[in-house]
């Protein structure tokens, strides 16, 4: 049976980041809201600290166990895309455990490819907030 198709990864300058966060912080979690401005930089919390919303989709889980969460209508205009987590030096003005590092997480992204759309149809759907007690 093929691996599942995954939707979000990191490259290794954000997994380098994010295992400093964890050292820092304990587990943490992702979520991007969609929003305008810095609302469409995915953020860093703490795990437990930023409860998700029962539209929120779990695309899945990047590092060793570090879900990313994306709103559900967010969700809905990137559903066809895979998502790379990087990070680049600057500060955003979120509340994202990495401002203090001077650095700031962002996405680069890119159509999924017809194989992997066809992967993706075979699995069940990304479950969210309401059917998932994941934080």
């Amino acid at each position: 049976m093929p691996a599942p198709a995954g939707r979000v990864e990191l490259t290794e300058q954000a997994e380098a980041l994010l295992r400093t966060l964890i050292r820092q912080h304990g587990a943490v979690m992702f979520h991007q809201s969609g929003g305008c401005c810095d609302g469409s930089a995915p953020m860093c919390y703490p795990r437990g600290e930023f409860r998700v919303g029962a539209s929120d989709i779990l695309l899945g889980h990047v590092g060793t166990d570090t879900p990313f969460w994306m709103s559900g209508d967010q969700y809905e205009y990137w559903k066809h895309t895979h998502l790379t987590v990087d990070v680049v030096p600057g500060r955003g003005s979120g509340f994202s455990l990495e401002a203090p590092e001077g650095m700031r997480f962002l996405i680069r992204s890119r159509l999924l490819t017809d194989d992997e759309i066809d992967l993706l149809a075979t699995q069940p759907p990304p479950p969210n907030g309401a059917t998932l007690d994941e934080q």
